[in-house]
């Protein structure tokens, strides 16, 4: 007889549970994945969106005509930018010797190797100023605002960084007129001038810094340059038989740039060192032409009209800095810089008229229409505790100074023997922005204050007297510094 087997139920409800765990685990898998890659594609639409918006300021900022207003921007490509950003705007523009992986230092490419591996920098800037200036015996009140800079800057390799930015260069913009003046021994006619100016130079960036063992780091940026100049005189007299007369200067500007940089890293101990940083600006021709119009009017009928060209009419300085900083930790740091651009050596178009052997008026690009620009800064920041509980504890604290000797020249001649400078006094403040909600790297705003005065002597045509361009400003800066971690892997468990 044969015996029944008995039904497996026990291994049978084992197997169909084993099914139905794997099913789970598999499903779970499938679901992980899912979330994971959701929450991955979360981040990278938030980051595009921050990015996206970011660049869309930047494009609508940078559209915008820059707000400067000076006739100090009358004299060669016009008032020169700082090569600053928000973090050292208010410690006079030291840079030379600055190195820090969470704050991009476009002055001397050799500091971008200092960026973390996982993170990505972006900073945007903007100004607006308060000028003062007289010019014989005008005065006038100017306030204004302007783009200063964007930049990116993002680890390329070990030891690699990279950064790309755009920013002005130069900025021209003025339009004053003088009060009747009486003309030299002649006192029943008077003259009337008006002089008028914009444009300016600009600039696009991309540079690399590369640390090749310890103690040195090198770098290079390499930029293209572009923009216009446009400046305008014209003169009146009282006499109606007199004829007036219109003159208007102009160029496009386009060539490229170079600069390399270095620095050397000395720890002092271990929280104490100095660093000694160092740049060369490449100066060349810049193959662009320059033209004059003129023209001779008898009221609003044109007598006469003209116009010349020059060839070949720019050249850019060689540029030298140096400079050294010694930081204390993560607390302190004081800096000192040196500049040189050798502008006197430089081609530029004369705007004053020059007459050849057979006295007729011509026009000419000559060296020594303008002067060598010297400028010394000094700077430091300071931060009671990075890591404290109070929020003005974790707040950086900036101060800084500089003199410099401006490449502006009012007197080609030499007749004159003051010479043009500049002197500015400036404070800041970083601020963390802290909100687990809205940050997850702690961005900062950078606030600076900068207290500015020019003087520029010149001959005057009219008194054959000499006389000063003078210029006071109050400039108020706020730099958005972000300090993304794009290249870290999140993980969902």
């Amino acid at each position: 007889m044969k015996r029944n087997k008995r039904p497996q139920t026990h291994n049978a409800a084992c197997s169909h549970t084993a099914k139905k765990q794997k099913t789970f685990e598999h499903n779970s898998a499938i679901l992980g994945t899912q979330q994971t890659g959701f929450i991955r594609l979360h981040i990278i639409i938030m980051k595009e969106n921050l990015l996206g918006l970011l660049f869309a300021t930047f494009a609508i900022t940078a559209s915008a005509q820059n707000g400067i207003n000076s006739p100090y921007s009358r004299y060669g490509f016009g008032i020169q930018s700082e090569r600053a950003l928000g973090f050292n705007k208010g410690m006079g523009g030291v840079a030379q010797g600055f190195r820090n992986g969470k704050q991009i230092n476009i002055a001397n490419p050799a500091s971008y190797s200092a960026v973390d591996s996982l993170s990505s920098l972006f900073d945007l800037g903007l100004s607006i100023y308060n000028g003062n200036y007289k010019m014989g015996g005008l005065q006038q009140n100017a306030k204004n605002s302007s783009f200063d800079y964007f930049a990116y800057q993002f680890k390329a390799a070990k030891n690699v960084g990279m950064t790309v930015g755009i920013m002005p260069v130069t900025n021209i913009n003025y339009d004053f007129s003088s009060s009747t003046e009486t003309l030299t021994n002649n006192e029943d006619v008077t003259s009337a001038y008006r002089f008028a100016g914009n444009g300016g130079l600009r600039e696009v960036m991309l540079g690399a810094g590369w640390k090749p063992f310890k103690p040195i780091s090198i770098g290079l940026n390499v930029s293209y340059l572009w923009g216009d100049y446009e400046h305008s005189m014209s003169m009146a007299f009282s006499e109606s038989s007199a004829y007036s007369m219109y003159r208007k200067y102009n160029a496009d500007i386009s060539t490229y740039n170079l600069q390399a940089g270095i620095q050397l890293i000395q720890p002092l101990g271990k929280n104490d060192g100095i660093v000694i940083g160092g740049t060369y600006t490449y100066g060349h021709d810049l193959h662009n032409i320059a033209y004059r119009s003129t023209q001779t009017l008898n009221g609003s009928a044109v007598e006469a009209a003209s116009v010349d060209s020059i060839k070949n009419a720019f050249q850019l300085p060689h540029s030298f800095a140096v400079g050294i900083t010694y930081y204390h930790s993560n607390k302190f740091r004081i800096g000192a810089d040196f500049e040189l651009q050798k502008w006197s050596n430089c081609l530029f178009p004369d705007q004053s008229t020059g007459f050849d052997n057979a006295h007729n008026d011509i026009y000419r690009s000559t060296k020594g229409q303008l002067n060598d620009k010297t400028k010394f800064s000094l700077g430091f920041d300071y931060t009671p505790n990075s890591l404290g509980r109070h929020y003005f504890n974790r707040c950086t604290y900036k101060m800084g100074a500089f003199y410099s000797r401006s490449y502006a020249n009012a007197d080609p001649t030499n007749s004159i023997s003051a010479k043009p400078y500049e002197l500015g006094v400036s404070a800041g403040m970083t601020l963390p922005m802290e909100s687990r909600w809205l940050w997850r790297n702690h961005p900062s705003l950078n606030f600076s204050v900068q207290w500015v005065h020019t003087n520029i002597p010149y001959m005057s045509t009219a008194t054959l007297k000499q006389s000063a361009l003078t210029e006071n400003y109050l400039k108020f800066c706020v730099g958005l510094s972000f300090n993304e971690r794009w290249f870290y892997k999140y993980k969902v468990e």
